[in-house]
Parts: C-alpha cells; sequence; structure tokens
C-alpha cells in the first residue's frame, strides 16, 4: 500500500506528464500555422513569421540566407515587357495557377465593364470621374499627342498661351503593357498588388476605353473583353514619340535604332546628316582653330598685383542696379522663366512701346507671375527708378 505521502508524489508526477503533454500539442499546433508572405507560405513560430525569421534550409556554414524558391521567384518576377513579355495567360494566387470549376488553369481577363466598377469602387476618389483627374493625382485619361506640342508663352507676351501639355495614358504613355504592369504593381494605392490578373486587365481595359484607344479598329464598349493577347495588340498613339532603344544586347542594333531615328524627315526634316567621320575633310582647319584659340588664350600676361582693389577704384553702382541685382535678376535674367530679359532689345522694346506708364504700372501692382513691385517694400518712385535703369540698359 502507498503511503500518502508516495500518493501526492504520483499525483505530482501525473500531473506534470499531463502538463507536458499539453504544452507539446500547443507548441506543434503553433508550428503548423501559417502565414502567406510574398505568396509562400512559412510557419509561424513564437509570434514571428516570414523567411526573414524562419528559414527551412540551413545555414549554419555560411550565414548569408538561401537560395529562393521557384515559388518566390514567380511571385517577385512580375515585370512586364513592351513585347508582352511578363504579360499573364492565367489567374494566379500564391504563386500557383488558380483553377476553374473544371479544373482547367483559369484564364486572366476583365472586361471594360468591371473595370468601370472597380474603378469607381477603388480609383475615382483620386483619379476622378472617368480619369479626369483629382487633387493632386495624375489626369488618366483626355489630351491628344497633338497636345504634347504645346509650349506655354512668354508670360509678358500680349497674349500668353494659358495651356500646358497634356500628358496622360493616351496622350503621353508609349506602350500599354506599362500601363498594366503599373496598375498590377502599385494600385490601389492604400493597399497594391490586391487586385488579381483578372481584375487588373479590367481596369486596364477600362482606361484604354476612356482614352478612345481601339485594338484592331475596334472600340472598347462595356461588353469588350481583354486578356493577353488582345493587350499585345494595342498601338498607343505616342508609340514613336520617344528615343528608340539604344541599350540592347547587341550593339550595332542600338546603332540601327538611333540612326533610323535621326534619318526620320519627319523629326530632322530632308537634310542630309554625316554619321561618321564627319570633319574628315576640314580636319587641319579645325586643328589650326584649335591652336589659335588655345595660343590666344594661353598667352595672356599674368597680373603681379597683389593687392585688392582699393574702395575708390570700384565702380558705383545706381540705386536702379543695385536693386536689380538683389531682387530682379533672378527673373529677369533667365530667359526660361517668361519675364523680359535685361539686355534683351527686343523683348523691352515690345513691352515699352506700351507706353512707360504702363510699364510702370504693371511693375506697381504686379503682372502675371511678378507680384506687386517684385515681392519687395520699395516705394513707387524707387520701383521706378529701378525700371528705368532696366529700360537704359536694354536699349
Amino acid at each position: 500500500m502507498f503511503k500518502l505521502e508516495n500518493t501526492k508524489k504520483l499525483k505530482s508526477a501525473l500531473l506534470s506528464i499531463g502538463l507536458s503533454a499539453i504544452l507539446s500539442t500547443s507548441a506543434m499546433a503553433a508550428t503548423k500555422e501559417t502565414s502567406v508572405d510574398g505568396a509562400v507560405k512559412y510557419p509561424i513560430k513564437d509570434g514571428k513569421y516570414s523567411s526573414y525569421y524562419l528559414n527551412t534550409q540551413s545555414i549554419k556554414d555560411y550565414n548569408i540566407g538561401r537560395t529562393p524558391t521557384k515559388r518566390e521567384i514567380t511571385a517577385w518576377d512580375v515585370d512586364v515587357k513592351p513585347d508582352g513579355t511578363g504579360l499573364p495567360e492565367f489567374d494566379m494566387k500564391n504563386g500557383e495557377v488558380v483553377l476553374g470549376d473544371d479544373g482547367k488553369p483559369k484564364k486572366a481577363q476583365g472586361s471594360v465593364e468591371l473595370g468601370n466598377e472597380l474603378y469607381d469602387a477603388q480609383c475615382v476618389m483620386c483619379h476622378g470621374d472617368f480619369g479626369t483627374g483629382g487633387k493632386g493625382y495624375p489626369r488618366l485619361a483626355g489630351g491628344t499627342k497633338e497636345s504634347l506640342k504645346i509650349q506655354r508663352l512668354n508670360p509678358a507676351d500680349e497674349n500668353p498661351n494659358p495651356e500646358t501639355p497634356i500628358r496622360t495614358i493616351g496622350s503621353y504613355w508609349p506602350f500599354a503593357s506599362t500601363l498594366y504592369w503599373y496598375v498590377q504593381d502599385s494600385m490601389p494605392f492604400p493597399h497594391p498588388k490586391s487586385l488579381s490578373n483578372s481584375e487588373t486587365y479590367a481596369i486596364t481595359a477600362y482606361l484604354l476605353s476612356v482614352n478612345n484607344i481601339t485594338i484592331d479598329g475596334e472600340e472598347l464598349e462595356d461588353e469588350y473583353v481583354l486578356d493577353k493577347q488582345k493587350l499585345m495588340k494595342v498601338v498607343m498613339p505616342n508609340h514613336d514619340g520617344f528615343y528608340p532603344e539604344v541599350d540592347t544586347k547587341d550593339p550595332k542594333q542600338g546603332v540601327k535604332n538611333m540612326t533610323a531615328l535621326l534619318s526620320d524627315p519627319k523629326i530632322y526634316g530632308t537634310g542630309t546628316r554625316c554619321m561618321k567621320d564627319c570633319i574628315k575633310e576640314d580636319i587641319q582647319n579645325l586643328l589650326m582653330k584649335i591652336n589659335i584659340d588655345l595660343t590666344a588664350n594661353s598667352n595672356q600676361p599674368m597680373s603681379v598685383v597683389r593687392s585688392l582693389p582699393t574702395a575708390e577704384n570700384k565702380v558705383s553702382q545706381s540705386f536702379g542696379q543695385k536693386v536689380y541685382e538683389e531682387s530682379c535678376a533672378t527673373c529677369h535674367g533667365n530667359p526660361a522663366l517668361g519675364a523680359p530679359v535685361l539686355g534683351n532689345k527686343e523683348a523691352w522694346a515690345k513691352v515699352v512701346s506700351k507706353g512707360v506708364e504702363k510699364v510702370y504700372h504693371n511693375g506697381i501692382n504686379g503682372i502675371n507671375s511678378m507680384p506687386p513691385k517684385g515681392g519687395t517694400d520699395l516705394n513707387d518712385e524707387q520701383i521706378k527708378e529701378v525700371i528705368d535703369y532696366m529700360i537704359n540698359s536694354s536699349k
């Protein structure tokens, strides 16, 4: 017979065994939990998961990571090229092809109508109705290839052009495959990569539709269904509006591509252009000119004066010149900013032709992008003095 003390020990031992079994079972259950990361399932252990914490391959010898699995590479390799490489034929999930009810791979395809529904649900809040643009987000539709030629004229001109080039999917993008890739990889903005391949085809079809893009001459109506084969047939209006590929596997092909561009009379006119040994016939004259330039610039006498010029030797600046250099030269010294440039006789003659009083009025009250008094705190008479300096320096 067991003594009372032995009975207590037995109960304690049995309790320990039971707890160990329970904990062991729980641990096993925990390791069976999985999490999808990069379209690949990884076990959850100690609350941690993903390939960064749990590698199934031994790395004890090198500790430099492991070789990615085929499924991981498939999930990561999602770039789409203009020739159609990378466009999916089937729907995918977790790196594997999705099977339909018939057990066959489910074809990736989407209609314009479905794309419209998806756009209204996930895109319209940023890009506006029919891709017309939203606050701070790009416009997706509208414009033409011709609209890219619009250039803003000098704001000082009598009738400045208020329009700007309209760069949208339909007017600017050279390849439809880029549209598919961008939507699949980066959209919708709050949760990218959440669209299936079929949903991406649908949104792509809708965006092509609102840009009036046709495929084999067929307009993309609501019932039109887009897939890989049809998307590869799309010819975007601006497909030839960019420089050709020069970084080709075969260097000669890159040269051929650029030669064809430079030889296109629609772009560079009909003149004959030299592509090789262009200065062969005049090489001696060229060397002579270079030699003359070098001689003229290299034989200049060097100064032996070691002291800085005194204040008396400095040319005194007028008030108008001083203010111009401090406050006005940023705009009136740069032709790209649209303001009449100091010293440009033609531009200032056009400005003064309206009368000096009109010029004074514009300078004091502001015009176009120039703020009143150029953003300074000068009085009216001082502004007139600055304007007089600019006019007299541009005659």
